[in-house]
């Protein structure tokens, strides 16, 4: 199990078994911080109680060290790995409080002696992933794992594929935790723990931090409305941020789109640093999908050590066939691709790589909160029968592929019923699943559950950051970046970064309909307004003309009716009417590419390929 995981961490290996407990640990190391033996793992803490293996970074673990010097409870070090911090924080303060006192990013498995228990634990927001269930039943084999493919290696694992996900996929892109695509496995939720003591079936769970009480905590609690102070806290909590994540003991650099959240934690990196930053960008030669130009610019102002390289789409194309091995269960956004392509280009020249996710979820940068929030406005009086009537004719008006996103949003919105409602058909490829997966019933997730007393914008932009940012974002970053064995790490989702973020009024994240005004304000100090004003681009790839171009033939086999009638998953009908009208110039990419990542995962599974081959993960990239 643990050499399926291998390219997670290629740099050491270990194992460890308690026999009579019937309990083992397996670890892959990607060294980082304390590049020695010392750092080896599994580590068992000072006093001998807990036996940890652990995936992750704890940034501010020599703060615990001085937490526990001051304490006196400092044990004698053996190295300076946080996972020994870590160790000897669970002795001293326990799992929970230390988890708590923790900043950093993290899946780890425990195993306490004492009380004969396994503890599991996933970080704040959800950055590092972590799968665990019975292998058949529950009297089989409790298994977990940073990835599903390790699952495949244990001998008594049945995989049954579970059509309530593959609802889940074909609507959201992704399948939301705590689901997996098969049956009896879960997705540990973020700031979760969870224990499983000897002789118990189910574990038990337990919340260790809540994103939802940390939002409701800063609206109630707003900061003084004065915009110039508000920016000086904003780039000192983001200095302190950046900072403790540029902590490494290896080659480290960022990811640079040009855009505001990549440009500030690179503005913030340069200002910190003595030598230039290492930044990355990959370009394509498609102009509306080409952020290159725009990062290159930027690097240029900062003064960073910057690499682009631009990709050819056949480059960009051959990704696909290796995204079965990357993400184990179906991933269906499309900008896996450029992300894992930017993930080969750094691990070329570093082992850590800073991102700027969380700023469009924390900052208000998605303009479908503005456009949900006017719903009531605009459409609460029309009645529903006329609402409904015209959302068809919208959804179904032949356009060009960004007009037509704007068309379907509008769609969305006429459809609903509420601002729930609305938002989460906005977030949605298959409004309704059951029309496309056979056995697909409910196939949505747990909208407003644990958001209650927040309303609006703020509510929004908060499901997001429960929902859309771990299972879908910060997913397809790990396993993108994970494959080529390249650490990647999130300064806007710092503890303190959010509990800021969610004390500022409204006002200062959209303002006069520019989104992320007070982070703007902030980047304005470093790079001239000139360079970062533009419409947001995102980072994808042509999927709507590949899809009737170079990709035809792969997707008409993929979809080929009789083929999807007898694998039995989908209706083929349905899907073949919305492939008819992609080629027929209508724009489905992102609707179809859910089927297709699926079918192509079907296929890949059918044909038992090695998901661990890590020739067949590295991208061959030109020079």
């Amino acid at each position: 199990m643990a050499a399926a995981l291998a390219h997670r961490g290629p740099d050491d290996e270990g194992v460890w078994v308690d026999a009579d407990a019937q309990i083992g640990l397996g670890h892959r190391r990607l060294a980082i911080v304390d590049l020695s033996a010392a750092g080896h793992q599994p580590m068992a803490s000072p006093a001998g109680r807990f036996v940890i293996t652990f995936n992750g970074e704890i940034y501010n673990h020599l703060d615990l060290r001085r937490q526990l010097r001051a304490e006196e409870k400092e044990p004698h070090w053996r190295g300076h790995s946080d996972t020994e911090t870590l160790l000897a924080g669970f002795d001293s303060w326990g799992i929970k409080e230390t988890l708590q006192r923790a900043s950093g990013m993290f899946a780890l498995a425990v195993w306490d002696k004492a009380s004969r228990a396994l503890i599991l634990a996933r970080d704040r927001v959800g950055e590092k992933p972590l799968y665990y269930g019975r292998a058949k039943g529950p009297d089989s084999p409790f298994l977990f794992a940073s990835e599903l493919k390790a699952f495949h290696r244990h001998p008594a694992f049945e995989p049954e594929i579970d059509r309530e996900a593959l609802g889940l996929l074909v609507r959201y892109l992704a399948i939301p935790a705590p689901r997996s695509i098969f049956r009896g496995v879960s997705k540990l939720m973020p700031g979760t723990m969870l224990t499983l003591a000897q002789g118990q079936v189910e574990p038990e769970s337990e919340v260790y931090w809540s994103a939802a009480d940390i939002a409701r905590s800063g609206l109630a609690n707003p900061i003084p409305s004065d915009a110039e102070a508000a920016a000086d806290e904003l780039e000192r909590v983001l200095e302190r941020a950046v900072g403790r994540q540029m902590m490494a003991d290896v080659p480290l650099g960022a990811f640079l789109s040009g855009g505001v959240d990549s440009s500030t934690v690179v503005a913030v990196m340069q200002k910190l640093s003595a030598r230039p930053v290492q930044t990355f960008t990959v370009g394509f030669h498609e102009n509306a999908f080409n952020e290159a130009p725009y990062a290159k610019a930027v690097a240029k102002r900062l003064g960073t050590d910057h690499t682009e390289l631009y990709v050819s789409p056949e480059e960009a194309r051959e990704v696909i066939p290796r995204l079965p091995a990357m993400y184990d269960e179906p991933f269906a956004d499309a900008s896996q691709i450029p992300t894992h392509l930017v993930s080969a280009l750094a691990r070329r020249q570093v082992k850590v790589a800073l991102s700027g996710d969380g700023g469009d979820e924390l900052f208000g940068g998605y303009g479908r909160y503005v456009l949900t929030a006017k719903w009531g406005k605009r459409f609460g009086a029309i009645p529903r029968p006329l609402r409904t009537g015209a959302a068809r004719v919208l959804r179904n008006v032949p356009a060009a592929q960004r007009i037509r996103a704007k068309l379907l949003k509008s769609a969305s919105m006429l459809a609903s019923n509420s601002q729930d409602e609305a938002y989460d058909l906005m977030l949605s490829q298959w409004p309704d699943p059951a029309l496309c997966v056979i056995g697909a019933v409910g196939s949505k997730t747990s909208l407003g559950n644990g958001i209650e007393g927040l309303d609006g914008i703020d509510r929004m932009m908060a499901q997001d950051l429960l929902d859309y940012l771990p299972n879908d974002i910060l997913a397809k970053v790990d396993r993108a970046a994970m494959a080529v064995s390249l650490e990647t790490r999130v300064p806007l989702l710092d503890p303190e970064v959010i509990q800021f973020a969610w004390r500022l009024p409204l006002d200062f994240k959209i303002r006069g309909g520019t989104t992320k005004w007070l982070l703007r304000q902030a980047l304005y100090r470093h790079v001239p307004r000139e360079l970062i004003e533009r419409p947001k681009m995102g980072f994808g790839v042509p999927l709507d003309s590949w899809l009737r171009g170079p990709l035809r033939d792969w997707a008409e086999a993929l979809l080929d009716q009789r083929r999807l009638g007898d694998e039995g998953y989908f209706h083929p009908q349905a899907v073949r009417k919305v492939w008819d009208a992609q080629l027929s110039g209508q724009d489905n990419g992102f609707k179809l590419w859910t089927v297709l990542m699926f079918q192509t995962w079907l296929e890949a599974g059918k044909a038992e390929q090695d998901p661990i081959n890590l020739s067949m993960l590295a991208p061959r990239l030109s020079a």
